[in-house]
């Protein structure tokens, strides 16, 4: 029988060399070996994660979002409510914005938890949050955050992709890449990790690259060991083995590019798995938990059953961001703040699992001079509700877009304020209102970048993050 020839492909794959799925995909990412469209403008022709020269001088360098998805309860938080309190039981006389019709009340629910303040700026928080407590002076908090949508998806969208309930749009962490680029060239720019409940609503939407080039998606950890499959190559393909698979790749490449000069296509663009092989080393190292002391893992929760997963993942986020990644958000699958009932029991689990790892990586951060250049922002899509739905051990709170809270710490935001309101109930923002647009304006800004003129070319349209170009970038925040 005849052998038959092999093309570059079937070798790629079946000698993939331990280095997994995620290292090939960014090192073809990296290597501009994916189909791309047409350049948008003349300053952003380069598809590449090469650091680029933003707008003007950025105060901050990387970002972590963590996203609480489901919507946190902001009375019951971060928005103390003493009329909700003292009205508890009342019908609420103001109109109702339901997210569910006719499941919620009109009953007011005063919050079965007590606020006091803390720090040297006196900000007044729920006492689930103790640790939270102890970064007030190195936050803003913002209490006046407003989508006008109550629903998950509608909101989220917003959040992400700047336009309510559109899909196919990119993440704020796609337009971070896009126009700046990463610090590092042996790490993804744009990481996500996932939680091990399973994935948030909308799935892998929340972090998608939308009509851009798969470059600036989000590369996903696993929430769980191996957080990389593959990512070390077996015992019998280390060495000398994967360095001479890696020359003889080298050489089949070198040759075809010989007999097919200026070749755009994926199998005449591929030069070498050198970089994957960089990620082999970095990423190992990144995530290797070890090389931290003992006060630091017990600072996130690592010693706790309770925090140790949420802590985990904190610190390997920072761990990212030292090492020059660019942007990492993390979510909680099974949306544990979607609190519509039992929230006396639910809201007590959620802050006791994420309240220590969240407030320790803003003081890590800040330990090691990392905090001034690294935005750190923590919230949900939506807020609660002011009435009750359901009843005695089974009450809880619907959506509520119309007004909630939000905090940001670090990269050139003003610690140790609060930022807007809501009403007496906490149902709407009525002063210095935050849609997800100028949140969106505002922290391209904190990196240099004018919303503005970020813009990216599809279907001949000039794209940017935002539904519109005269949101607001919200300065009183700013340093």
């Amino acid at each position: 029988m005849t052998t038959p020839i092999r093309t570059r492909r079937e070798f790629l794959a079946d000698n993939a060399m331990g280095i997994g799925s995620i290292a090939l995909a960014w090192m073809l990412q990296q290597e501009q070996l994916l189909a791309k469209p047409a350049a948008v403008t003349a300053r952003q022709a380069q598809y590449d994660l090469k650091p680029k020269t933003p707008h003007f001088a950025p105060r901050a360098q990387a970002m972590i979002s963590l996203f609480m998805h489901g919507g946190p309860a902001h009375m019951d938080l971060t928005d103390p409510k003493p009329e909700l309190t003292k009205h508890s039981g009342q019908d609420y006389t103001g109109e109702v914005v339901y997210s569910f019709v006719n499941r919620a009340s009109k009953k007011l629910l005063g919050s079965p938890w007590k606020f006091s303040r803390h720090g040297e700026c006196g900000t007044e928080l729920s006492e689930l949050l103790p640790h939270t407590a102890d970064i007030v002076d190195d936050m803003c908090l913002i209490r006046s955050m407003h989508t006008g949508h109550n629903g998950h998806e509608v909101s989220i969208r917003y959040f992400h992709g700047g336009i309510p309930a559109v899909l196919g749009r990119p993440t704020m962490g796609s337009w971070l890449v896009y126009g700046l680029g990463c610090e590092t060239q042996n790490l993804p720019a744009y990481m996500v990790l996932t939680d091990p409940g399973g994935h948030p609503v909308d799935g892998v939407t929340n972090w998608s690259n939308g009509f851009m080039p798969p470059l600036f998606q989000g590369t996903v950890l696993r929430p769980t060991e191996p957080r990389i499959l593959n990512l070390n190559p077996p015992p019998l393909l280390k060495g000398t083995l994967q360095q001479q698979n890696l020359a003889l790749l080298d050489d089949l490449n070198r040759q075809h590019s010989e007999l097919h000069p200026g070749e755009a296509d994926l199998e005449a663009r591929i030069a070498s798995y050198e970089l994957a092989a960089r990620m082999q080393t970095a990423a190992t190292e990144a995530l290797d938990l070890s090389q931290e002391t003992e006060a630091t893992q017990k600072l996130y929760g690592l010693d706790q059953d309770a925090t140790r997963e949420y802590g985990t993942r904190c610190l390997i986020a920072r761990r990212l961001v030292e090492r020059g990644v660019r942007f990492v958000q993390m979510f909680l699958g099974g949306q544990p703040w979607d609190t519509h009932t039992g929230i006396r029991g639910a809201l007590p689990a959620v802050c006791k699992r994420t309240d220590q790892p969240a407030a320790a990586l803003v003081k890590d951060l800040k330990q090691r001079g990392m905090l001034d250049s690294t935005l750190v922002h923590w919230g949900g899509e939506i807020g609660r509700l002011p009435v009750t739905e359901g009843t005695g051990d089974q009450e809880g709170r619907d959506h509520n877009g119309q007004g909630f809270s939000t905090w940001l710490a670090g990269g050139g935001v003003k610690g140790g304020m609060v930022y807007g309101e809501t009403d007496e109930v906490g149902h709407r923002a009525v002063t210095n209102v935050v849609t997800p647009n100028d949140y969106q304006a505002t922290v391209l800004n904190l990196f240099g970048l004018n919303h503005a003129e970020l813009m990216y070319r599809h279907n001949g349209q000039e794209q940017i993050i935002t539904a519109k170009r005269d949101c607001r970038v919200v300065s009183e925040i700013m340093r």
